[in-house]
């Protein structure tokens, strides 16, 4: 009896690459929350590691010298760069302080890219110079010299720089009144995700975090929603600011867009 030969067509059957598939969906669904793990990673350790860290600079300045950085020792203002205060000699004593012109931002060399107020440029005010005049220890940040700067990557990989300035802003300022934090170099997720680690929720507008010239709302109504925050990692650095939810035309080999936060210190 001769055997009869058979033959069997090699392949993969809808079984199989069904479970390929799933395997496939469940790698790239790891891959996506481990980026998001690790990028709610770094911007917990930016908060922590550096902006907290200015925090502390910053009180333990204003203990030791009993006055905010830049303000007069001796006859103090109480307000960052206070010895420049061009006020009109009744500011302080129940004058109109909404009018008066704002003494410039203390930072480190230049003032950070967007802000509205720039640096004087003399070295006697200098951010670095006065931190380590009254013997307080700056954070890392990019290294010695530039201890007020710090480099993540954004969303498309690219490389962004932070850096932090002190000034006092004008009663009626959108952005809180009172000696501030300025933050340039913000991505809108960054941004948003300090506001919820200081404020527990991300309003632009409202509470210690806030965007830098936001427009206020007026509404009576106490339960309405907060402003978002303008812009979102859709759109490129070049954009500028606009509608917090409308999709950008940058690729995702570009930089993302950048805002500036105003952190409101609590002296």
């Amino acid at each position: 009896m001769q055997a009869r030969s058979s033959s069997r067509q090699g392949g993969f059957t809808l079984v199989e690459m069904a479970v390929v598939l799933v395997i496939i969906g469940v790698i790239l669904g790891a891959v996506m929350i481990g980026r998001d793990v690790q990028r709610n990673a770094e911007y917990t350790r930016i908060k922590q590691k550096f902006i907290d860290q200015w925090v502390v600079a910053y009180n333990t300045y204003n203990q030791r010298l009993g006055a905010p950085v830049g303000d007069n020792q001796s006859a103090p203002r109480l307000m960052v760069n206070g010895s420049n205060y061009q006020g009109d000699g009744n500011t302080l004593s129940g004058g109109n302080m909404s009018n008066a012109a704002e003494p410039a931002a203390i930072c480190r060399a230049q003032a950070g890219p967007n802000m509205l107020r720039t640096h004087e440029g003399n070295a006697d005010f200098d951010l670095r110079n006065m931190m380590l005049r009254a013997g307080i220890t700056l954070p890392p940040g990019r290294g010695a010299g530039m201890e007020d700067r710090y480099v993540y990557l954004d969303t498309n990989g690219n490389p962004q720089e932070i850096q932090i300035c002190f000034q006092w802003n004008r009663p009626g300022t959108d952005s809180g009144s009172g000696n501030v934090m300025v933050i340039t170099g913000l991505t809108p997720d960054l941004a948003r995700a300090l506001d919820q680690m200081v404020d527990g929720k991300p309003d632009a507008q409202n509470g210690a975090f806030r965007q830098e010239a936001i427009v206020r709302t007026e509404t009576g109504d106490v339960t309405a929603p907060g402003v978002e925050w303008e812009g979102n990692n859709t759109q490129g650095i070049d954009s500028g600011s606009g509608d917090a939810l409308a999709e950008g035309d940058n690729t995702d080999a570009d930089q993302v867009m950048t805002l500036v936060a105003h952190y409101k210190m609590n002296q």
